[in-house]
């Protein structure tokens, strides 16, 4: 069977609609259907009823579905193991959202470099919805975002709970002026309750999508801002930083998602390597670990 059958029956469960399935293929309303129509012949059962709102799935549908998430992964899985490199048993990959990787990615890399050698590892950076979406099409392991939505077929797992708190370069640490503010886009729940916090810092001078990008201004050309604690706690310390008396703290929790039929003995290892770097202790030993 074709590969692409079973990606654009997924597609559709999760969109709920041809079109919007097309568009997150990149193929015309056309070829979805003609693909859905293949796809139905070949196991002699009609899997969609297709309706002013969208499509949903028939009996034959939702019992297809799993299957269907099955083969993907297993294509994918195969894929990988072709080439893989030498010496290693098994190709792992990980995405992570944008504003997360710094340094939760880098240190789990390092971390696995020496207590998981016989894992290929793959990384990439991405936004949290196309992230969800490879992980349920079996492009990705392990996904790793915040605020996941739960899905069919899919385990969400807290990694860590992270705060975001406003500093300054101030060292009086005083609530910062509009022009001295650098706000970071921490996503859309953020911006909801730094809304109903600090009306007078919604439209900041400078804006940055990217939190390491907004650290770096601000080290440079100073100010305050919202940063992950984790990630600034080292300036914090040297006093390059310092913490904003009064302001609030909003939560920014880390969770990864895989596919509830992965591997076990793939995924384990790679979410143990998680969790512990994603305490801030354990951090810094995997960096002096992989130095020494």
């Amino acid at each position: 069977m074709d590969i692409n059958l079973a990606r654009t029956f997924l597609a559709i469960v999760e969109t709920g609609s041809f079109l919007r399935a097309a568009e997150r293929l990149h193929v015309t309303q056309t070829a979805v259907s003609a693909r859905v129509k293949a796809l139905e012949e070949l196991l002699g059962r009609k899997l969609f009823v297709r309706n002013k709102s969208g499509a949903t799935l028939t009996p034959a549908g939702m019992r297809f579905r799993r299957s269907a998430s099955t083969l993907v992964q297993v294509w994918e899985r195969a894929r990988q193991q072709v080439g893989m490199p030498p010496g290693r048993r098994a190709v792992l990959t990980v995405g992570c959202e944008i504003s997360l990787w710094d340094p939760l990615l880098l240190n789990w890399l390092l971390f696995m470099r020496t207590s998981a050698p016989h894992l290929a590892l793959r990384t990439e950076v991405g936004f949290p919805d196309d992230l969800l979406n490879r992980v349920a099409e079996g492009v990705l392991d392990i996904a790793i975002v915040y605020a996941p939505h739960q899905r069919p077929g899919l385990r969400i797992e807290l990694l860590i709970e992270e705060k975001l708190v406003m500093v300054t370069t101030s060292k009086r640490g005083q609530m910062p002026r509009p022009a001295d503010y650098v706000y970071v886009d921490w996503g859309p729940d953020f911006a909801a309750q730094h809304s109903l916090a600090f009306p007078q810092l919604s439209n900041a001078g400078v804006s940055a999508g990217l939190g390491p990008l907004g650290r770096e201004y601000l080290l440079t050309a100073g100010g305050a801002g919202y940063f992950r604690l984790d990630v600034i706690s080292a300036h914090l310390k040297s006093g390059r930083l310092h913490q904003v008396r009064g302001a609030p703290e909003f939560l920014y929790p880390a969770y990864a998602v895989y596919a509830a039929s992965a591997e076990a003995k793939i995924i384990n290892p790679a979410v143990a390597g998680l969790r512990h770097v994603a305490r801030p202790a354990s951090a810094s030993r995997a960096l002096q670990t992989a130095r020494t």
